[in-house]
């Protein structure tokens, strides 16, 4: 996951370059997640399909935490996660999402899926250059595997309500584009690195992890497509608001002088 790829560096200015096999695991099941939504795909399982990715992700933000905690970060564990990335949150879920709903639609499917791969490839590499100089509290452009995410939990939702994905074609066609292109955007999204979580918080604010898991186990293809859909508009939400905000401000101070 790109947000735990620096997780990989540790602090000294030259990385190691040996193999660690703990975060090594991780990052190896997070490719076997990708490949077998690949294979589920193929066999029409479209909802396992989705479940796989979304392990993906949950084993690749794994394999960063654990590299640091155990001081077993290196160039190779950043280089691997990477390559799996492209694997699993690229060609994975415009794999998926092509043999849904975008394989009838001839040329013009498989290029919308080649859009979302191309998206998924240039942000993973505009990420890597852009470590360690790239403000930490932001991500350019929205990261691969929330892009992911909103791609098969697309799928995930209509297909666990019985809507053929040949049926909606065009509007898959649609969400697989807008995905692709808002990660090369140079939109900026909140990467929430920067949460502190051994502050003090509220004490209501506990309440929030168990609602969390009560709506996530009520619906969870909806609750999980709705999560990241608002995640991903929230960047162009934010970047019309801050257009906004200047001619706001001088309109003010017209009607404020006298």
């Amino acid at each position: 996951m790109e947000r735990s790829r620096n997780q990989h560096a540790p602090a000294v200015k030259h990385r190691r370059k040996g193999i660690y096999v703990l975060p090594s695991l991780f990052t190896t099941a997070s490719l076997f997640a990708g490949f077998y939504a690949i294979v589920q795909a193929m066999n029409g399982n479209f909802e396992h399909s989705a479940l796989a990715i979304f392990i993906a992700m949950v084993l690749d933000a794994l394999d960063g935490r654990v590299a640091r905690l155990t001081h077993t970060e290196s160039d190779f564990g950043g280089q691997y996660d990477s390559l799996v990335d492209m694997v699993s949150f690229g060609l994975a879920p415009a794999l998926i999402m092509y043999e849904w709903a975008l394989s009838g639609l001839g040329k013009l499917g498989w290029l919308a899926a080649f859009i979302y791969v191309a998206g998924a490839g240039l942000r993973l590499a505009r990420f890597n250059v852009q470590v360690g100089s790239a403000d930490k509290r932001f991500f350019i452009g929205l990261s691969s595997p929330s892009a992911a995410l909103l791609v098969v939990g697309f799928i995930w939702v209509l297909h666990a309500s019985g809507v053929p994905g040949r049926d909606i074609s065009l509007l898959a066609l649609a969400v697989t584009i807008l995905a692709g292109v808002l990660m090369v955007s140079n939109i900026r999204y909140r990467s929430f690195k920067d949460l502190d979580l051994r502050g003090r918080i509220p004490f209501v604010s506990i309440l929030a992890v168990p609602l969390a898991f009560v709506l996530f186990f009520l619906d969870p293809p909806q609750v999980l497509f709705l999560v990241f859909l608002g995640y991903a508009l929230s960047g162009p939400f934010a970047a019309v608001l801050k257009f906004l905000r200047p001619a706001r401000d001088k309109q003010q101070e017209r009607v404020a002088k006298p």
